[in-house]
């Protein structure tokens, strides 16, 4: 009986009785036996095999020592990273038709010999003589029209950045600020939009929208070791992110070392960013907001993408005089067309209505437009819309797609674009976002049916014929999240 009211049945039983047991004051011998179960034990699961412990409990152990001990330096980390069991974990979890780096391996080439291969990693992590590629830089169009740069690492650097990541990140768990979500384990970018959006709904009347320029590009070398030495004090961790740091991109056939920042691509980038960023922003922006502010203050971060709200106007302008001063000082730069100071809350219709201005200026946060808006009753809202440059991007980049892919069987046609509008759906499906759903659907449909049209001038593919076949075949858009108060509610 688990969590019953009643008591289960002893899990060993005694069977045989002990010596002098009747009508002595005490037995000589005691037989194995347990207590009764009560519910569920709150312990960690044991492994499942005798000859080795969980992974998992060793991490485990790690957190509770990071959350008991807030300022201890952990000098033995590395045994952790170099274990040939852990290495063969996160080889499983990668993504197998990700692009292979610099030397070509892809992850089914690696797994053909994976034991002696993966035994062969743990061998040079022990004895310091593994040394990371260079990353081969590729570029992806943004938002506003440039290339952002990002790295693909060689498969045996995805396997032991995974790996260090797994482990040091359970170290700062326990000391990352909890209005910081981005790439954090159980964290996502709708419990940040849920959080910014319950938080705009308080005492809330101006909103300070930041971007570093270039945040990837601009981490200090220098300051990041630093910052790390405050809680790891194990030389061979911090050599191997030295290493990381400086292992160069490969560009044009040429490997550049930069003196500065970290390739985005790779799976410890977010950790380092998070980390840096913790100590440049995160320590510092809640240690401001408990002194200096008058009025309350919210903070909501998503790596480098921050939205901070303030009740006085006052405290916003201080804030953002002091923060450019913060960010001056560990070489990084807000961004001048991307940081703006907004009127912002429950309360800016009425203030701007009263000194005679417009509505209430919007701001992009995580791809959605976030606007002040009412309820049928009356009651102060924050609506998000799917950002007019991300929907147009995507579907000009569908558009060359299916032009491309028109002749292909429609069955697999069919199967490509359903995966295109589940994703979409399953991250801009949130509440008051159901019309920028139906646009891009039916805008989807029409690139699809000119596409098909155009493979034979002897067609018979009607509109109304097409629209009652995708109708079948495609998912329909519709709302896959809560509303926020219902994400964040808690219950007991």
């Amino acid at each position: 009986m688990m969590n019953g009211i009643g008591k289960s049945d002893r899990l060993v039983v005694p069977k045989n009785p002990s010596n002098k047991a009747a009508g002595a004051p005490a037995a000589t011998e005691r037989v194995e036996g347990r207590g009764l179960a009560k519910g569920n034990p709150q312990q960690f699961p044991r492994s499942r095999t005798q000859s080795r412990e969980m992974l998992r409990r060793k991490l485990w152990r790690i957190r509770q020592v990071a959350e008991r001990r807030k300022k201890e330096q952990f000098t033995a980390l590395w045994h952790h990273i170099y274990n040939p069991n852990r290495l063969h974990e996160v080889y499983w979890a990668l993504n197998r038709s990700s692009a292979p780096g610099v030397d070509g391996v892809t992850w089914k080439q690696y797994g053909e010999q994976l034991w002696r291969n993966v035994t062969t990693l743990a061998g040079r992590l022990m004895c310091g003589a593994y040394k990371p590629l260079p990353v081969e830089r590729a570029y992806i169009p943004k938002v506003d029209g440039r290339q952002r740069p990002i790295g693909k690492n060689a498969l045996e650097d995805k396997i032991v950045q995974r790996t260090f990541a797994e482990v040091v990140g359970e170290v700062y768990e326990a000391d990352f600020l909890g209005f910081s979500y981005g790439c954090r384990p159980g964290r996502s970018q709708h419990n940040a939009l849920d959080a910014l959006s319950v938080a705009l709904t308080r005492r809330v009347s101006w909103v300070l929208d930041a971007d570093i320029r270039g945040f990837f590009d601009a981490i200090d070398h220098e300051w990041m070791l630093r910052f790390l030495q405050h809680r790891i004090a194990d030389r061979r961790v911090l050599r191997q992110v030295e290493r990381w740091l400086t292992a160069g991109v490969l560009e044009e056939g040429e490997v550049r070392v930069a003196e500065a920042g970290t390739p985005q691509g790779g799976n410890v980038s977010p950790l380092l960013a998070n980390i840096y960023l913790h100590y440049v922003f995160d320590l510092w922006a809640h240690r401001w907001r408990c002194r200096h502010a008058r009025g309350d203050v919210i903070i909501v971060r998503y790596v480098d993408d921050f939205v901070v709200g303030f009740q006085f106007r006052e405290d916003a302008e201080r804030f953002l005089t002091e923060l450019r001063e913060r960010m001056r000082r560990f070489r990084l730069e807000l961004h001048a067309d991307k940081t703006r100071l907004i009127e912002f809350g429950r309360f800016a219709a009425d203030n701007r209505r009263r000194r005679g201005e417009g509505k209430p200026e919007t701001f992009n946060f995580l791809g959605f437009k976030h606007i002040c808006s009412t309820t049928r009753q009356g009651k102060f809202v924050v609506r998000r819309h799917t950002m007019r440059q991300r929907m147009t991007t995507k579907l000009r980049s569908l558009k060359i797609d299916l032009k491309r892919n028109r002749h292909q069987k429609l069955a697999q046609q069919r199967q490509w674009v359903s995966a295109v509008l589940r994703g979409h759906f399953q991250y801009y499906g949130v509440p008051f976002n159901s019309r920028a759903l139906g646009v891009f659907y039916r805008e989807v449909l029409w690139h699809w049916w000119r596409a098909l049209r155009r493979r034979s001038h002897k067609h018979n593919l009607t509109w109304e014929r097409f629209c009652r076949k995708a109708g079948r075949w495609l998912p329909q858009p519709r709302i896959h999240h809560p509303y926020p108060h219902q994400r964040l509610r808690v219950t007991t």
